[in-house]
């Protein structure tokens, strides 16, 4: 586990027993600069030793990666490959803040592959029932809670459901990704939101029982472990506090319900 001293020191992720493993799971604030510090980390370590076979990102949607690209390929043409140049993407996920792990990647020749579920596919799999079964009933329904607080009680209940089969078809869509990204001997780095990586209702579920994997999940300041479902956590400083639901209430407005 990495404890910060400061707010301002580099992290070093503790990778001793997590290795080797053929799938390594990265969950994230993303809103906490130490945690994509600590991502880049983690792939230099693992690339430094010929063992990153490819890394997979919730930022991207699946289909777009960086094969075939030359490590010298410029952030330009990088940005074409991943689709990250549109406002639909770099408004969600800002490049300044996961470029600097998509270019490590491919300076070292790894590819980058997107594994977030396509947006043009979200309203299908909204009616898309079958996912209701994809997880067992006490993931789904903390799926749905997570669904409800994460939109701070705005959510129409007609819609926790739809919605929650977003979340779930997201998981599964990453979850297929990693599996075809798997080389043996190597491992495949997942780098995702914190509840996407958790063993009990995250993308593991959407894995074939056995599937040999590891999950790590960074916190930041005093959030507590309790409840976080990973085989290690690694706690960096706080960050500053941001009332997303104002936001989102700002948004929305009284008309949106």
């Amino acid at each position: 586990m990495w404890l910060a001293g400061c707010a301002t020191a580099t992290p070093v992720p503790d990778l001793s027993g997590l290795l080797p493993t053929p799938l390594l799971l990265l969950g994230e604030q993303h809103d906490a600069p130490d945690h994509q510090r600590l991502q880049r980390q983690t792939l230099r370590q693992l690339a430094d030793r010929g063992q990153l076979a490819a890394v997979v990102l919730e930022m991207v949607e699946r289909g777009h990666q960086t094969t075939g690209l030359p490590p010298d390929a410029g952030e330009a043409r990088v940005r074409e490959a991943l689709d990250w140049t549109g406002e639909q993407n770099a408004g969600a996920w800002p490049w300044a803040v996961y470029g600097p792990l998509v270019m490590d990647a491919v300076r070292a020749g790894v590819p980058v592959l997107g594994g977030n579920l396509p947006r043009d596919q979200m309203r299908a799999v909204m009616g898309e029932s079958g996912l209701d079964t994809a997880v067992p009933a006490d993931a789904l329904q903390q799926q749905r809670e997570n669904i409800r607080t994460g939109h701070c009680g705005l959510l129409p209940a007609s819609q926790v459901a739809p919605m929650t089969r977003i979340q779930l078809a997201r998981d599964r869509a990453m979850a297929q990704t990693a599996r075809e990204a798997l080389r043996p001997g190597q491992t495949v780095l997942l780098v995702a939101g914190h509840q996407h990586v958790r063993r009990d209702i995250g993308v593991p579920q959407h894995l074939p029982p056995g599937q040999p994997l590891q999950v790590v999940v960074a916190l930041a300041g005093a959030d507590t472990s309790a409840g976080v479902a990973a085989d290690r956590v690694w706690r960096t400083p706080a960050t500053a506090p941001v009332d997303h639901c104002a936001e989102l209430r700002r948004q929305w407005g009284p008309g949106q319900r």
